[in-house]
């Protein structure tokens, strides 16, 4: 893997971006103002990085990071999209999306609906139980920190487990995209896992190294959300 496509500019894919570069990647960037709102993330991240339109980063390299809100979804290239393999770190966030119905009844999962507004993609979540400012922070820590990942085609989940191994850390599949919830917003296994200290100082906090077998415990432990009662 030596190419990815980012759609999303925000705290999470500027992370993504910066650890794949890293890693010795080459990586293209699109948000929804333009590739000329990107210069000054492409000068930091120097000549492995591009900015481009979303079109562009959907078909660049093998695999594409979605890091947009769901109500940006509608506006994706979806026929860029379509045979994309694509690492999805969004969650569910009502106050921002407006109510889902499917989501608050737990009919869907985020990932299943994602997957459904991208139908001729391949969904594989990662990312969305992790805070932005633990990603660099926790990237090729001792001992490893794992993340957990979620989808329903193998392939897709191997590519992806590729880049998440190759940008410092360790993964454990938690399955399906029906068994996403496992590691979505109020489960037990969301960003807390990862914190060192609280919440009271949440920007400050280093994080703390969470093992493979912490996690493939956590994830067993989840108890789905009351999607239906989540405000923030």
């Amino acid at each position: 893997m030596t190419q990815i496509g980012i759609i999303g500019s925000g705290a999470i894919g500027a992370a993504i971006a910066r650890l794949a570069v890293a890693a010795g990647m080459d990586v293209m960037i699109a948000n929804s103002r333009g590739p000329e709102s990107l210069a000054e993330l492409i000068d930091e991240l120097g000549s492995s990085a591009q900015a481009g339109h979303a079109e562009e980063a959907a078909v660049f390299g093998d695999l594409l990071v979605l890091a947009v809100p769901l109500g940006a979804y509608s506006g994706l290239p979806t026929a860029a999209l379509s045979g994309r393999t694509i690492l999805s770190t969004g969650n569910y966030y009502p106050y921002r999306e407006g109510r889902i119905d499917v989501l608050d009844t737990l009919e869907l999962a985020t990932a299943e609906y994602e997957q459904s507004l991208l139908p001729e993609s391949r969904i594989v979540k990662v990312f969305n139980n992790i805070v932005a400012h633990h990603i660099p922070l926790l990237a090729d820590s001792t001992p490893r920190t794992a993340l957990p990942i979620a989808g329903d085609d193998d392939d897709a989940k191997r590519l992806v487990t590729e880049v998440v191994e190759a940008v410092g850390f360790d993964v454990v599949d938690a399955g399906a995209l029906a068994q996403s919830w496992r590691f979505e917003p109020e489960s037990g296994a969301y960003t807390g896992i990862y914190f060192a200290g609280g919440f009271d100082d949440y920007l400050a906090d280093p994080g703390a190294p969470l093992t493979a077998d912490q996690l493939t415990r956590l994830l067993a432990e989840s108890q789905r959300p009351d999607v239906a009662a989540r405000a923030f």
